[in-house]
């Protein structure tokens, strides 16, 4: 048996931001923002949460693949924004659907974390321990921003993706997931420090801090990579490929995979522009998009890839 995506959905904060908005509070502007990354708007949350974006994701997921929450084994939240540490954002998830027989836990790999979650739930299917799993990528990265620094907080939004996978005889062909932590600094966030009886810290909390130049280089080299060479593993070549779900980081980095595959971009669908990079949430919604928008007939084959904070990346290539 191997993992089939069964129903997906996402959900996106209601504060939609424009590159002209985020001009009026800082030293930017549109044409700066959508030249060097291709984004447009972003959707930051107010009164949303980590939590209730992915439970509305995995409802309409739910309700897209026709299964019922009591049904699930297994439930896995990719995040690193959750909004508590524990419990964990897919105890909530469970607790909020009703899904009494799912065993829940979260994954943080960054923009990776839906793809790790992917990889797991098949590793379980195919060791017979699962039948029916949610995954889910979901973020409120704005709270995590240093909104005085122009050259990361104009890149991030929030969100959450969900996908539903069900065993069965067709589906998911091969799963890689990687890591580089040598290189882990060039996109990293502080935890608060250590803070007791016997030693005292400052507990301001920090703020994303990202190297630009250092994400960009490794994501041009490693994505095309390890589409390539999961894709050899499985006797597919690119072009029998119908879509490349990429992580939405920078449509520089989109245009480079593609052109090294030697593919169009029309087989590269986009919600960066009107999202930003959702990091763990990016791969879901943009999945949950050409979904219901009919792009993915029964019997396509597609590529799923995240890449990240870590350094982590994943991709797997699966029959529709």
């Amino acid at each position: 048996m191997t993992g089939r995506i069964c129903g997906t959905g996402s959900a996106l904060p209601h504060f939609r931001v424009t590159n002209d908005d985020l001009s009026k509070i800082m030293d930017t502007s549109d044409e700066w923002i959508k030249s060097r990354t291709g984004i447009e708007t972003r959707y930051l949350a107010t009164e949303e949460t980590t939590t209730s974006l992915a439970v509305e994701a995995a409802r309409q997921a739910l309700e897209n693949a026709g299964v019922e929450a009591a049904e699930l084994d297994t439930i896995i939240a990719a995040t690193v924004t959750p909004d508590k540490l524990f419990p964990t954002l897919s105890c909530e998830i469970q607790n909020a659907l009703g899904a009494v027989n799912a065993t829940a836990f979260d994954i943080s790999a960054g923009c990776s974390g839906f793809l790790f979650a992917l990889n797991t739930v098949q590793a379980y299917i195919e060791s017979g321990c699962c039948k029916k799993a949610l995954i889910l990528g979901a973020e409120v990265l704005s709270k995590i921003m240093d909104w005085e620094d122009r050259s990361t907080c104009v890149l991030f939004g929030d969100g959450a993706g969900a996908a539903v996978i069900c065993a069965d005889e067709t589906g998911i062909l091969k799963c890689v997931q990687r890591s580089d932590g040598t290189k882990g600094m060039a996109l990293h966030c502080y935890n608060r420090p250590v803070n007791n009886p016997y030693k005292k810290n400052p507990v301001d909390l920090d703020y994303t801090h990202m190297n630009g130049q250092e994400v960009y280089k490794f994501a041009v080299r490693t994505v095309p990579k390890t589409i390539s060479e999961i894709l050899g593993s499985v006797g597919v070549t690119p072009d029998e490929i119908s879509l490349f779900i990429l992580h939405q980081a920078n449509i520089r980095i989109i245009e480079s995979v593609a052109k090294r595959l030697n593919q169009p971009m029309e087989k590269f669908p986009l919600n960066l522009t009107e999202c930003g990079n959702i990091s763990a949430a990016s791969v879901p919604t943009l999945l949950d998009k050409v979904n219901r928008r009919g792009l993915i007939k029964k019997g396509d084959k597609i590529v799923l890839a995240g890449f990240g904070a870590g350094l982590t990346w994943g991709a797997a290539v699966l029959t529709w």
